[in-house]
């Protein structure tokens, strides 16, 4: 019995090294690959470029389109945000969801809106709408009230009364940054190739100073879990999400804020309402829809276009947002996993389907497991620890490493975060986040894959509680 412990120790040390050195390798790869691609990006696309496409009389007009559940808090500064993007052609239509507090009287009083008569032709089928709404103050708003039917289902109906040729999906917990529309564009219409989804930098809001709709100063949380973080948004936006694009295997652009072609998404099946992360469920479909149908398309990526979002600030709700994300993550690969190693799928198929599945998805249990492996192979085989712990604190230590890296490429390039007390906390908690807040996080991707397992589907909610200094102000002003 001792001997068949020892064996599965041995057998599960490898695994671990494994996972460990194709983990950090990955990474390793994309930090290469984004590094000389941010930084051409932000030396290539300069401001004459944004004011040539605000001008040119052939941009395509584009549609917000903002899905709302019991947002009463933060709705009228996320919309009026919206509103005052700068951007030629700017539609915006929230839906709310089948709200149960205030958030649509909050949205009638403070834009004015009046109940209208407007026929909508619907090609995706949704919960049905209650009543729509107009703007006297704003006639590029609409609003429209539905019945509950879920995220997915609110952005369908949102579909059916969009006339522009794009749309953006923006969560009602973002403020946008005033030309972030413009630069997501860019990408768009300077392709020879068609492309159906172009997506952004996603940044924390917590900390900063909000005023009428915009983020009018950048400063670091105090929270130190809302620290953490902005550290993990640097790297896995900086990082993961500029290398993705740059090796074609992108697998996930954040719904928060994307832009998409409305009828390629449409002609693809619009948001599917049976994962938990709509927007990573439709970039996968729409490579196979384009494969299936002999379409060609791309998807881009590009670091300057800004969005801020709250970003949870207790333990609790940080468990249902990652909880979430690791289960929609888990959906998403299992539904699509004909598609692993298929030559029709290139990069995505080979690399990065196998890479999201095996270090993202099973390497939350491989990892967690491994913590806890620890003390029992100190008791049955204390020699085996001068392999194991090493090999645990330089994967850390590299990850703290990488994290740091991210830290620097912001500081080089985009630079929002100002001063050298906040580069310095900055790098503090890079150096930091790999020995405590990871395995947090872990705990959270292992319940979300144990969730998967047992055929978990509900919505966990995140609840934002915005500082209440901006909410208030922004309620008592007039959009």
């Amino acid at each position: 019995m001792h001997t068949f412990a020892t064996d599965t120790l041995v057998l599960f040390n490898a695994l671990l090294a494994v996972y460990f050195v194709a983990g950090n390798g990955g990474y390793t790869m994309l930090m290469l690959s984004s590094l000389a691609s941010v930084w051409i990006h932000k030396r290539r696309h300069t401001h004459e470029a944004l004011q040539q496409l605000r001008e040119s009389p052939v941009t395509p007009p584009v549609t917000i389109i903002m899905p709302a559940w019991n947002e009463q808090e933060i709705i009228v500064e996320a919309v009026r945000s919206a509103l005052h993007t700068d951007y030629p052609g700017i539609q915006v239509a929230v839906v709310d969801d089948g709200s149960s507090d205030e958030t649509l009287e909050r949205l009638v009083a403070a834009f004015e809106l009046t109940p209208a008569n407007l026929i909508v032709r619907p090609v995706l089928n949704t919960r049905p709408l209650r009543e729509l709404y107009i703007s006297s103050a704003f006639p590029n708003l609409l609003v429209i009230s539905k019945e509950n039917g879920g995220k997915p289902d609110a952005l369908n109906a949102g579909l059916n009364t969009c006339r522009t040729p794009y749309f953006c999906t923006l969560d009602a917990d973002c403020i946008l940054e005033r030309d972030a529309i413009l630069r997501l564009m860019r990408p768009i219409v300077s392709s020879p190739i068609h492309i159906a989804a172009s997506g952004g930098m996603v940044r924390p809001l917590n900390g900063c100073t909000v005023v009428s709709g915009k983020v009018t100063k950048v400063n670091l949380p105090r929270n130190g879990l809302e620290r953490f973080q902005v550290i993990e948004y640097l790297r896995t936006f900086l990082f993961g999400r500029t290398g993705w694009s740059r090796l074609a295997g992108t697998l996930i652009i954040s719904g928060a804020f994307a832009l998409f072609h409305r009828e390629t998404v449409v002609e693809a099946g619009g948001f599917n309402r049976e994962t938990v992360t709509e927007d990573m469920e439709l970039v996968v479909r729409l490579r196979r829809w384009a494969v299936e149908h002999r379409r060609v398309l791309r998807t881009a990526f590009s670091s300057d276009p800004v969005c801020w979002v709250l970003c949870p600030n207790t333990l609790r709700m940080l468990g249902r947002q990652r909880r979430r994300w690791q289960l929609g993550l888990c959906q998403t690969l299992w539904k699509n996993r004909a598609l692993f190693f298929d030559p029709d799928f290139g990069t995505f198929g080979w690399l990065s389907l196998p890479f999201h599945a095996l270090i993202e998805g099973l390497g939350a249990v491989v990892e967690s497991v491994g913590y806890m492996v620890i003390p029992l192979v100190a008791w049955l085989s204390p020699a085996r620890l001068d392999f194991l712990l090493p090999l645990v604190l330089f994967s850390l230590a590299y990850s703290a490493l990488i994290s740091a890296a991210a830290v620097a490429l912001e500081e080089l390039t985009h630079r929002r975060y100002q001063g050298a007390r906040q580069l310095a906390t900055l790098l503090f908690y890079a150096l930091i986040e790999n020995f405590g807040y990871r395995q947090l996080l872990l705990l959270y991707r292992f319940a979300g894959m144990v969730r998967f397992l047992r055929g978990f589907h509900t919505w966990e909610k995140v609840v934002h509680v915005p500082p209440a200094e901006w909410v208030s102000a922004g309620a008592r002003a007039r959009p």
